[in-house]
């Protein structure tokens, strides 16, 4: 007996061998799946984009705008980019002398953002940025579209001299107001005693209520250091706009109504004058 469980010992040791080898096959113990190259994670979220920058410009202006990307099987939910994400500028607006957008076109292959350059020309329009974000991964690539709106105006320009006093001053700012509200600031280079500085400031708007609005400036903060050509720390400049022409449709409506009213009362009273008169 001894000498048989020794002839089946090996026999036993094969089994053991053989069988799981088997079942890996068939798929019974199949190893875990790979997660792919070491670091690999899935992209998490659809290409997607966001362009920030100023709705309205004055005219004959240059501005700044930040685009960012990101998304699709060339990033990673980590927010690493494996691939290429690439955005295709196109602008599109009736006058487009002058107008530009650079670059017009970039691929990120590290950092998702981008500044970009938008210059206009004197045209007073609408124009828009139509954007094609394109993320491309081993041959994947999704892509997304988008649209920004831009107003180019005429600005309200608001210009002043500034005078220093006997001494060096350093770099400061001043800030604009419209009746009473800042709307900007001016940043004023270091001036040499006695120097001068031409300050100007450019408001672009769609356009203000109607009636008076007083833009100012005031040094007060410099202590006397600076001040305007007239010796004064404070500037200000008032504008009227006027209010849209009088809607006279009304008034037309009732004129009409009031005309044929009359016309109907008075071939009423003649009908009634002609039934009531005697026959002869």
């Amino acid at each position: 007996m001894r000498q048989r469980h020794a002839r089946l010992g090996p026999v036993f040791a094969v089994v053991l061998l053989i069988v799981p080898a088997v079942l890996v096959a068939v798929g019974v113990l199949a190893p875990p799946a790979s997660a792919g190259p070491a670091g690999t994670v899935a992209a998490a979220e659809p290409v997607g984009a966001k362009l920030t920058g100023p709705s309205i410009v004055a005219t004959q202006s240059t501005q700044k705008f930040l685009l960012n990307a990101w998304g699709g099987p060339a990033m990673l939910s980590n927010g690493t980019i494996v691939g290429n994400i690439s955005f295709y500028a196109t602008l599109v607006g009736p006058n487009l002398t002058g107008v530009s957008l650079v670059p017009s076109s970039y691929t990120w292959t590290s950092n998702v953002t981008e500044d970009a350059a938008l210059a206009v020309g004197n045209a007073t329009e609408a124009i828009s940025i139509d954007l094609l974000i394109s993320s491309l991964y081993h041959g994947k690539n999704e892509s997304t579209n988008l649209t920004y709106t831009i107003n180019i105006v005429q600005p309200y320009v608001i210009s002043a001299t500034l005078v220093a006093g006997s001494t060096w001053v350093q770099t400061f700012t001043v800030y604009v107001t419209l009746d009473g509200s800042v709307i900007g600031n001016v940043s004023v280079p270091a001036l040499q005693a006695n120097g001068t500085y031409p300050l100007k400031f450019t408001y672009p708007t769609l356009g203000l209520s109607s009636g008076e609005h007083t833009f100012a400036i005031s040094l007060a903060q410099e202590h006397g250091l600076v001040t305007f050509a007239n010796g004064s720390t404070e500037f200000s400049e008032t504008v009227y706009v006027t209010g849209p022409a009088p809607d006279y449709t009304l008034w037309y409506i009732a004129g009409i109504v009031a005309f044929f009213g009359a016309i109907f009362i008075f071939l009423t009273r003649v009908a009634a004058r002609r039934r009531g008169a005697p026959r002869r």
